[in-house]
C-alpha cells in the first residue's frame, strides 16, 4: 500500500494512520459562538480556569470531545471550562482521505496542510482569548491543550511574545521542534505516542527551561488521545484515560 511521505513537517505516522471513529458517546457540552468562532464548550459555569483545546486535523471527533468532558468534570476541586474552536470553519481533513494511498488523496492532503498552517492559528489566538475573557469574566486564567497538528500550535504560541496562557499541554504533537522548547515560557506537559521521533522528544525535553513533564506512551499510536484513539481496544482505552489523568495531575500541580 502506498503511503504519504512526511509533508509540511508532519511525521509519517501523522500522515498515514487512519482515524478510528468511535460510536455511542454523547458529548456533555454545547456548540456556541465565541466572537465569530463556533466552539464546543463544556464545563461548569462557575469555573475559574479555562482551557482552549486545539483539535487535530480531523476536527470534532467523539474521542476529542470526550477528552474535553473528562478535563471539565473529573475533579470537583479542579474545575475547568473547555473551549474547542473550529479553526477549520467546518472543513477538517475528511477521513476518507486516510490513508492517503493514491496520488489524488496525497494531493488533497498536501493542499489542505498548505491552507492550514499552524502559524495562522497562533496569530488568531490572542483575539480569541480576548473574546473568551469578555464572555467569561469568572475565568481568571487560561491554559491551552493541543493534539497532533494542534500540538504544534501550542508549541508556537507558548514560545512567542503573543502567549496569553498560564500552562500548556501537547498530546502526540506533530512537527516537534526542540529549538522551540528553549523559548517556552509556561509550565509544559508533552505526552508522546510511540510514533513520535524519540530523539526529537528527548531533545525537546532537554531544552525546556520551565517546570515540565514529558512522557512517551510507547505502545500507543499517534493520535491515541484524539481522533485516532480506538477506544474499543482495552489497552488504548486504558492509556487514553491515563493520558487525561496525567494532564489533570500536571494542571493541578503547576496551575495555581
Amino acid at each position: 500500500m502506498a503511503t504519504m511521505p512526511s509533508s509540511h513537517g508532519h511525521n509519517q505516522a501523522c500522515c498515514n494512520v487512519p482515524p478510528v471513529v468511535s460510536s455511542g458517546y454523547k458529548p456533555k457540552g454545547t456548540y456556541e459562538y465565541v466572537g465569530s468562532m463556533r466552539s464546543y464548550v463544556t464545563g461548569p459555569v462557575d469555573a475559574t480556569k479555562g482551557i482552549v483545546s486545539i483539535f487535530d486535523i480531523f476536527g470534532y471527533f467523539d474521542q476529542t470531545l470526550q477528552g474535553a468532558d473528562i478535563l471539565a468534570t473529573s475533579n470537583e476541586h479542579q474545575q475547568h471550562k473547555i473551549f474547542i474552536p473550529d479553526w477549520f470553519k467546518g472543513n477538517p481533513v475528511p477521513t476518507e482521505w486516510y490513508p492517503p494511498n493514491t496520488e489524488e488523496k496525497q494531493k488533497k492532503s498536501s493542499e489542505w496542510f498548505g491552507s492550514n498552517d499552524p502559524h495562522r492559528v497562533v496569530a488568531a489566538l490572542p483575539d480569541y482569548v480576548k473574546a473568551l475573557r469578555a464572555a467569561n469574566p469568572s475565568i481568571k486564567s487560561w491554559g491551552i491543550l493541543g493534539f497532533c497538528w494542534g500540538g504544534k500550535v501550542v508549541e508556537l504560541v507558548t514560545s512567542s511574545s503573543l502567549n496569553p496562557f498560564t500552562v500548556a499541554a501537547a498530546a502526540h504533537p506533530a512537527m516537534i521542534d526542540p529549538a522551540g522548547a528553549e523559548k517556552i515560557s509556561v509550565p509544559y506537559i508533552l505526552l508522546a505516542s510511540g510514533e513520535e521521533p524519540a530523539d526529537a522528544v528527548k531533545e525537546f525535553e532537554s531544552k525546556l527551561k520551565v517546570p515540565h513533564h514529558v512522557e512517551t506512551f510507547v505502545d500507543q499510536a499517534h493520535g491515541f488521545m484524539a481522533a485516532r484513539g480506538d477506544l474499543s481496544d482495552p489497552r488504548v482505552k486504558a492509556e487514553y484515560a491515563r493520558g487525561y489523568r496525567t494532564l489533570l495531575e500536571f494542571f493541578g500541580k503547576h496551575w495555581p
